[in-house]
């Protein structure tokens, strides 16, 4: 589902959705998208830019689901033959293309990345429990176009890898467990690998306000701004 004209506009996002996402919820996914467009048109008016929000993938429904990357890797290949149809059926010079994946949607984005590539100017990922790789240069993107941003106040931060968790169980549960849970030598680890907001990932941060899981596209968050800019090529 687009909106506006992605075989004509000169800037195209892509976004793709986390956990639970279905035909159901496309009303206020699109209101998503829609939002980073306005801010494209408030930031460039003379600029044609389009929305796609892909929904081709078997998103989790539940954590347990969610815990595992199969339904990512399922994705890839579909995710890797649409953005290549972008550019195909694209009209007129090519259009700068950014892939934008949120949450679970951002582990199917990086995992067809890894896989396959992606016909893609630049990567996005908000509110990433990791992309499945623990570097920016494992993606196949141009230096510089991969992008992250997580809220300091995003419970995705919790989602620590396997191990890290298991050992957190086991200082729990003893005297130093409070103070040494601090030390935490894997800060940049998340379950699907490492953070790609922090600085170790090698890819770029944009901020965001302390809007939880779901604000990255509340009108006053600064990541909203970000992705704009990102789309545009600012």
């Amino acid at each position: 589902m687009a909106l506006g004209n992605p075989d004509r506009a000169g800037a195209v996002l892509t976004y793709v959705p986390g956990m639970t996402a279905d035909l159901a919820d496309a009303p206020g996914e699109l209101g998503r998208a829609a939002r980073v467009l306005g801010r494209c048109a408030a930031l460039e008016p003379g600029t044609e830019a389009a929305a796609v929000l892909w929904l081709d993938y078997d998103a989790p429904d539940f954590l347990p689901e969610a815990a595992r990357g199969r339904q990512a890797e399922d994705a890839g290949p579909g995710l890797h033959r649409f953005q290549e149809g972008l550019r195909a059926s694209h009209e007129g010079p090519p259009a700068r293309q950014t892939v934008l994946g949120h949450s679970y949607g951002s582990v199917v984005v990086g995992t067809a990345a890894r896989d396959h590539g992606l016909s893609a100017d630049a990567l996005v990922f908000v509110g990433s429990p990791g992309v499945g790789v623990d570097h920016a240069a494992e993606l196949r993107m141009p230096p510089g176009q991969v992008w992250a941003a997580t809220a300091p106040d995003d419970v995705i931060r919790l989602a620590r890898p396997p191990d890290e968790l298991a050992r957190r169980a086991v200082l729990a549960g003893t005297p130093l467990g409070p103070a040494a849970a601090l030390l935490d030598p894997h800060d940049d680890r998340l379950w699907f690998g490492a953070d790609p907001s922090s600085p170790g990932f090698g890819g770029r941060r944009f901020p965001s306000g302390r809007h939880g899981h779901a604000g990255y596209w509340d009108s006053a968050n600064p990541a909203l701004d970000g992705m704009a800019r990102i789309v545009l090529g600012r």
